[in-house]
């Protein structure tokens, strides 16, 4: 237990005079008399009362002791060890165009993403993450943040239908998603940056190609993830026709070469996810591989305990009140 206020104990030094005063009270107060022997007192029964003569100034000494006590502001403390990061920066970097709307995952390639991504997120409390978006086109959704709240907050705000109301333009620009995101690393300071893309489809929009981006995140020692997402074949996918929605199969095209050719110059990794449990496995494994470094660092959390003080200053008082007034009063 700490106290906030420690001053208020040397208020304790005036039960010194105190003591010192009803002492020679007591004794100028004792009325007395002149017998010739006590020999015949010794035997003489003493009650309660002899024995409790002192027991409300005892509870008045103990009534200000505790007074003094919750004045000091007693804390309880609460201490935990908090893991303090060496320096992992994170973007993730989230295809949002038409073609992740497809259901081969479950709901969707969007909403699955978006799931695993948020497990992601609160497995790691302690890093730097920022989300960017893109489909023909990259923005950032949320900058680099350790307040996951706010990221896990505008992460579920993210609409799935986004390119396909014209929100943002439809297509798939690989290397403007990787160019954005590493506008947010560049200039990092943290001993390990990364960037994990998750993407369904293969390059054809954008003023940087996705190998030139890759390039670029390498000179700054940026390694990229790359996640190719989406089954195998044909993928079941909602369009809407005459306002309601008809399902066709589509071609499932991933150029898993450009992915993985990302990966390897940047020193990251390249993986499939063809339904969502292998997502799960894949993101899972990333988080194995950047694990980050941590300095344990003490924190105390103070809860305040002058209440419980209070109170037994209060019953001390209420008690001594009564039992100077009826069991043990004293008449003159």
């Amino acid at each position: 237990m700490t106290f906030a206020s420690p001053a208020y104990f040397f208020l304790l030094l005036l039960l010194i005079p105190y003591i010192i005063w009803y002492m020679l009270q007591h004794l100028k107060s004792t009325p007395s008399i002149r017998v010739s022997s006590l020999n015949g007192l010794h035997h003489a029964l003493k009650t309660w009362r002899n024995y409790l003569l002192h027991f409300p100034f005892i509870l008045r000494i103990a009534c200000f002791v505790f007074a003094v006590i919750a004045l000091a502001r007693p804390q309880t403390t609460n201490n935990w060890s908090t893991k303090h990061t060496d320096g992992i920066d994170i973007m993730l970097c989230m295809d949002v165009s038409t073609s992740m709307l497809a259901e081969d995952l479950k709901p969707n390639r969007i909403e699955a993403a978006k799931e695993v991504a948020i497990q992601f997120i609160t497995g790691r409390p302690n890093d730097n993450i920022g989300l960017t978006l893109f489909a023909g086109e990259a923005f950032t959704q949320c900058p680099m943040t350790v307040d996951h709240a706010v990221l896990l907050n505008l992460l579920n705000g993210m609409r799935v239908d986004m390119a396909q109301n014209g929100m943002i333009e439809d297509g798939t620009a690989i290397g403007m998603g990787i160019a954005n995101a590493l506008t947010r690393l560049k200039d990092s300071k943290a001993k390990s940056k990364v960037i994990i893309l998750l993407t369904d489809g293969t390059n054809n929009r954008g003023q940087i190609s996705p190998n030139t981006a890759a390039e670029i995140a390498k000179s700054f020692g940026i390694r990229v993830y790359t996640i190719g997402v989406g089954t195998n074949g044909t993928a079941r996918y909602p369009m809407p026709v005459a306002g309601h929605i008809e399902y066709i199969n589509v071609p499932v095209e991933i150029d898993t070469k450009t992915l993985a050719s990302i990966a390897k110059k940047t020193d990251g990794e390249f993986y499939r996810a063809t339904n969502t449990q292998k997502l799960f496995e894949v993101y899972k494994e990333i988080d194995k591989l950047e694990k980050t470094k941590m300095n344990v660092k003490k924190y105390s959390k103070r809860y305040e305990a002058f209440g419980i003080f209070v109170l037994l200053s209060l019953l001390s008082l209420v008690l001594e009140i009564v039992l100077r007034n009826t069991y043990l009063q004293r008449i003159p």
